[in-house]
């Protein structure tokens, strides 16, 4: 089992691509808007607490099945969410229509979902790391939820500050979905060049 230290980087390592985001939607978002912000960063944090949790769980009967298409669940999600952004950046000049920010919460969960594929596979090597119990997967699922939790806040915050000024130098749409489609790229090329 694993150390509370070894937990917290663990926990800080699941939380980059959600703080990744996280900067992104504070950036197209550019004011503050706490509703937003908590909502996109408490489904974060859920998620990234429960897909170990569904890991572990799915261990005895799916793993062999979850570990060969997580990253391309994760790409196809990141892809499609990416994409629709830079065409909308692209096709769409109403400044006052802010579709880059996730306000729906049908988006907001594609992107909980998609930044919280690689907590499955964490999941998984629990149940081959000496994680027998739920009582005993307690402490790892919170510290892994609060961690994204905390980074999902400090992106968003990060974005909001300085999302003035990168929006008069680039459109954010089309930022956010380069960035969103390069993580998603990224998931899944570090998969494949894995196997």
């Amino acid at each position: 089992m694993l150390s509370v230290i070894d937990l917290l980087f663990l926990s800080a390592a699941l939380a980059m691509d959600c703080f990744t985001v996280s900067i992104v939607c504070g950036i197209a978002c550019g004011r503050w808007t706490p509703r937003l912000m908590l909502q996109l960063s408490l489904l974060f944090g859920l998620f990234q607490g429960l897909m170990p949790l569904a890991g572990w769980l799915g261990t005895s009967i799916f793993s062999q099945y979850i570990e060969s298409i997580d990253h391309w669940i994760a790409f196809g999600l990141l892809a499609f969410l990416g994409g629709r952004m830079i065409r909308e950046s692209i096709t769409d000049n109403d400044d006052d229509h802010h579709h880059g920010i996730p306000s729906a919460l049908t988006t907001q969960l594609m992107l909980a979902v998609a930044t919280s594929i690689d907590a499955l596979a964490i999941g998984i090597s629990f149940a081959c790391t000496g994680y027998k119990s739920l009582p005993q997967l307690t402490l790892p699922l919170i510290i892994i939820a609060l961690g994204s939790f905390l980074f999902s806040v400090a992106g968003n915050l990060l974005g909001i500050r300085f999302g003035i000024a990168i929006k008069r130098r680039l459109n954010p749409e089309l930022f956010g979905g380069v960035i969103l489609v390069f993580i998603g790229v990224k998931v899944l090329l570090s998969h494949i060049l894995v196997e």
